[in-house]
């Protein structure tokens, strides 16, 4: 199994990004995005899910990012719009198969992706 992500690079405030994520090896239950902003720890983004509660963001998020999965590519998507400086990562796509509680956790994913910096200027 293998996650390859790109799309990342430096922006201005209020400007969209399209992160791409290919997966290789097998189809999950679960994808995710996370990040890491220097200094902190890594964080849920958003996840698309086979459960019947749907797509998860983080509240911070929840309104201007979109997380969407073309299946016959394999490939997961984070389209992120009206991007803020506190957005500045390294965003990571994740892949599992967790249970319901942790599909907004880390724990949840079993591959990972190498990471794609964002970087937000104000």
């Amino acid at each position: 199994v293998q996650l390859q992500a790109s799309g990342g690079g430096l922006v201005d405030a209020g400007d969209s990004l399209r992160l791409t994520c290919a997966v290789s090896g097998r189809t999950f239950r679960s994808y995710g995005w996370f990040r890491q902003a220097p200094g902190k720890e890594r964080e849920f983004v958003a996840a698309i899910t086979a459960f019947s509660s749907g797509n998860r963001y983080a509240d911070s998020v929840k309104g201007r990012f979109t997380i969407s999965r073309d299946r016959a590519k394999n490939t997961l998507y984070l389209q992120m719009n009206s991007l803020k400086p506190e957005d500045t990562a390294v965003y990571y796509c994740a892949a599992g198969d967790p249970i319901t509680t942790y599909v907004s956790a880390s724990e949840g994913y079993k591959f990972w992706g190498q990471g794609t910096l964002v970087t937000v200027s104000s």
